[in-house]
């Protein structure tokens, strides 16, 4: 079976069992701050999982790009060096939502591994959760009660909790789970050591394909358990390995899922993949590596110097560091491989072919902007290695081996091995102190420290923002957080018109107010599906009824920039081309920011034909259709623009301007004359193919108009109120150069007539011409005399000026080329002397300045240079 022919089946099979089968989440999370990846298939389901929305669908099942490269699922070093570690990889899974549990997920496991896939039982081992006597669970008997219906005892293996306990996170949905492993080694080697003493030992042929996630339990924040009223299964099955099995290959880079980019990539560097370790590390690497970088780009994820961004960047330059270093790369290549992933995965995943222009011309400016860096990285460390070797050493600082990795993104392995080439070696101790003390930096500033929820009374959210500012409701929940020694509160209205922070668009604040007392919104997020309300204080009286209000000024501003944005987008459309596609977006009560694809710098008469388009339809006054619970056919059937990287329902909500046609769930103006004006305040590059716009609208232009009327006022009466103020600024530019040469041609003289007098003065010293001033002059006539001196008197020359200009003292000193090749030198000379005017500088040994803070102590510097030249 091919890889598509083995995703399809697992699909085919779960839909025969009663499962809705749902597209992939996009690999990058929006709107969960607890993860910046998709690194399971649960991800796009925890807001079921967790109680905050019901399930449209008791069963569930899909093929979910992940990516595992943070947290405690780092697999990123491992990656390219094994057989079966990726950082984007494939999850098939299934659930079930409050349905089924055990028996049916273990019995359907096999079902489809024997029955369907025809793989033979005796390499199938299964795993089951020994129990925990210090937290009262007792073996998961039930699960190997089920188990023992396909498999003898001996292939039942206990798992302890770390291997066989799935956890979300600190807190929440958990329980004990059940692995599916297979042993693909040779009928010899199965014969000399059985299975079931491999499982779990990282032997690379006795792997885990399936785990199978039982989750009945809620992990509460003093780490107890108590049961969940809606069990959960959720399985995950690796689909790489998988296909590896049924291939009957000892590793996934030897299956149809990378051997075309393997073959591309050889092809690319003029080798062959299976004849040398290292180029075949460096190949697994980059075939997997573009995989992660494609679908990032894709699903909205630019390379950048934060956070998802900086994950992104970094496996992209892992990728090109492997190919630079063992396959000869000198150049941008990793772009050039997209052909191929798009011919090997495109079917699945459409959005590839869809957004190809996009993913090559940001990879490829990525890999460029990288591989200066790393050709400036290996000269620092050629620096390096020459002042350890000057000082007698072999080993170079582990501070300056992680001053390379943090700055100039050189991995520790990439150090070592130029070092190796070298003969030295590198304080592995330092580097990971090092290393060390930046993570706990980074725990520190993101420790976020949670309660549990407190729940007042039982009930789902309603948002009602769409038509209400102001709503009664009631608290559902709340909790307590402490973040930056800063103690907040989350609380859950049970009807809310406060917009949760999405789509770019920043959350409402307000005030929920009650007979008692008025509590303020410092800030409303969404968490997992779930309208949160931040608060600095919490209410004395949880149960009572409230009012919750919207701060209307601040919404009114928000909702004219967020729909400036729909306009902004359709006019860049119509400018500029329908290649244009949102890639991101700011909406503030002050601002707006609009991110979009297109490949060169937007012209300022392009941007002033955007601005006056988006001012037309305001003038318009074009009315607010909206479409709420729309089916997605039929929003597209509309021609509504969706962005890539966002997962959409079933239904959705779509907001319609004229020809403005967009999926959008944001707050909006009723009618476009409400957004007042728009000004656009610049234009700029995001990465390669992104561009973005920054505008204000409504009262902000009015307040630009008018800083901009003051500026021109004030501008006029400098220049006496002239009627042209263009003409009256040329005519003094003018003058002012006019004057500027007058002077330039007048130093030019006085710098010559200076010249001559000090040749006049120069002073004899065992055949060394010894020319010693101290003038007023700037620096830049100092140096043009020093030069002509130097032309003059070619030889035996030795030239020291102190010179002021604006008050700062600065010394040069010019040798010449004969008395440098006798040992002296300006740079040394210079440097210390330097110290009597408080200050430093340097040069090469024929010519050197120097600046400080004490004119006074000018005279005793010339001297103190003379002196140490011991001419």
């Amino acid at each position: 079976m091919t890889a598509k022919e083995i995703r399809d089946s697992f699909k085919s099979f779960f839909e025969s069992k009663g499962h809705q089968i749902v597209p992939s989440a996009p690999m990058v999370i929006k709107d969960d701050p607890t993860l910046m990846f998709t690194n399971a298939g649960m991800n796009q389901f925890k807001d079921i999982i967790l109680g905050n929305h019901p399930a449209k669908y008791k069963r569930v099942a899909d093929s979910q790009k992940c990516l595992r490269v943070s947290g405690k699922h780092n697999d990123l070093e491992e990656v390219g060096h094994d057989t079966y570690h990726h950082t984007m990889f494939e999850m098939l899974g299934n659930w079930s939502f409050g349905d089924y549990f055990k028996k049916e997920a273990i019995g359907w496991a096999w079902e489809y591994l024997v029955d369907v896939l025809k793989i033979d039982p005796k390499d199938l081992y299964a795993t089951v959760f020994e129990g925990s006597p210090e937290e009262g669970l007792e073996r998961d008997n039930e699960a190997a009660s089920y188990w023992e219906q396909f498999l003898p005892k001996d292939h039942i293996l206990n798992g302890n909790k770390h291997d066989n306990f799935w956890e979300m996170g600190d807190t929440g949905p958990c329980g004990p789970c059940s692995e599916i492993h297979i042993d693909s080694r040779s009928e010899e080697e199965k014969a000399q050591i059985p299975g079931n003493q491999l499982v779990n030992k990282d032997h690379p042929q006795v792997i885990e394909i399936w785990n199978l996630v039982f989750m009945q339990f809620n992990r509460k924040a003093d780490g107890s358990l108590e049961g969940l009223p809606a069990k959960v299964i959720d399985t995950g099955m690796g689909f790489e390995r998988l296909v590896r099995t049924l291939q009957g290959k000892t590793s996934n880079y030897d299956t149809d899922v990378f051997q075309p980019m393997l073959k591309a990539i050889a092809e690319m560097a003029g080798t062959t993949y299976g004849q040398d370790n290292q180029k075949d590390i460096a190949m697994r690497v980059i075939a997997d590596h573009i995989r992660t970088i494609a679908f990032s780009i894709t699903d909205g994820q630019l390379p950048s110097n934060a956070k998802a961004g900086y994950v992104i960047r970094r496996i992209l330059r892992r990728a090109v560091r492997y190919g630079y270093t063992f396959l000869g790369q000198k150049q941008a290549f990793m772009y050039k491989l997209l052909p191929v992933l798009i011919e090997n995965m495109g079917e699945a995943y459409p959005e590839l072919n869809a957004q190809k222009i996009l993913i090559e011309k940001v990879i490829k400016e990525e890999e460029e902007s990288f591989l200066r860096t790393l050709e400036t990285g290996i000269r620092l460390l050629d620096k390096t290695m020459n002042d350890a070797k000057a000082a007698g050493k072999k080993e170079i600082s582990g501070v300056d081996a992680f001053t390379l990795y943090d700055t100039f993104g050189f991995p520790l392995d990439l150090t070592e091995l130029i070092l190796r080439e070298n003969g030295m070696t590198v304080n592995e101790e330092e580097f990971n102190a090092e290393m060390q003390k930046q993570k706990e930096r980074a725990r520190n500033a993101a420790a976020v420290e949670t309660g549990d929820w407190i729940t007042i009374k039982e009930g789902d959210t309603h948002f009602v923002g769409y038509d209400f500012t102001e709503y009664e409701t009631s608290i559902l929940r709340y909790r307590q957080i402490k973040q930056k020694n800063q103690t907040l509160y989350q609380i859950v209205l049970s009807d809310t018109p406060f917009y949760a922070e999405s789509g770019g668009q920043v959350g409402d604040t307000g005030v929920i107010v009650s007979e008692f007392e008025t509590i303020e919104i410092i800030d409303t997020k969404k968490e997992n599906n779930l309208p949160i309300h931040i608060t600095k204080k919490l209410p004395e009286h949880l149960d009572v009824p409230m009012m919750a209000c919207v701060d209307t000024e601040k919404r009114a501003a928000c909702a004219a920039n967020h729909s400036c944005t729909h306009l902004l987008d359709e006019a860049l459309r119509q400018v500029l081309g329908t290649h244009v596609e949102q890639k991101g977006s700011l909406v503030t009560p002050e601002s707006l920011r609009f991110d979009f694809s297109h490949f060169q710098k937007v012209t300022d008469e392009q941007l002033r034909e955007v601005e006056h388009l988006v001012n037309a339809k305001i003038r318009e006054n074009i009315p607010l259709t909206e479409y709420r619970n729309l089916p997605i056919e039929k929003a597209k059937e509309l021609g509504a623009i969706a962005l890539f990287g966002e997962k959409y329902g079933d239904e959705v909500r779509v907001v319609q301007f004229g020809n403005s046609i967009e999926f959008c769930g944001g707050t909006h103006v009723s009618a476009t004359g409400k957004i007042g004006m728009v000004r656009i305040i610049s234009e700029s590059s995001v990465a390669a193919g992104v561009r973005r716009i920054e505008a204000i609208t409504g009262a902000k232009v009015e307040e630009l108009m008018d800083t901009v009327q003051d500026t021109l006022n004030d501008l006029k009466a400098l220049f006496n109120n002239a009627p042209d103020l263009k003409v009256a600024i040329r005519k003094y530019i003018d003058e002012n150069a006019g004057l500027k040469k007058q002077v330039e041609e007048f130093m030019k003289e006085k710098g010559a007539a200076l010249k001559a007098r000090l040749v006049e003065n120069a002073k004899e010293i065992n055949g060394v011409k010894v020319v010693k001033a101290i003038i007023p002059m700037s620096a830049d006539v100092v140096k043009d005399i020093a030069f002509q001196l130097k032309g003059e008197i070619p030889a035996n020359l030795f030239v020291v000026i102190g010179s002021v200009d604006n008050n700062k003292p600065m010394l040069t000193v010019m040798i010449s080329e004969d008395l440098v090749k006798a040992g002296q030198n300006a740079g040394k000379l210079v440097r210390e002397a330097a110290k009597l005017i408080q200050g430093g500088g340097g040069g090469q040994p024929h010519f050197a300045t120097a600046g400080g803070k004490n004119p006074d102590g000018l005279n005793a510097a010339v001297d103190k240079v003379i002196e140490l030249a011991a001419l």
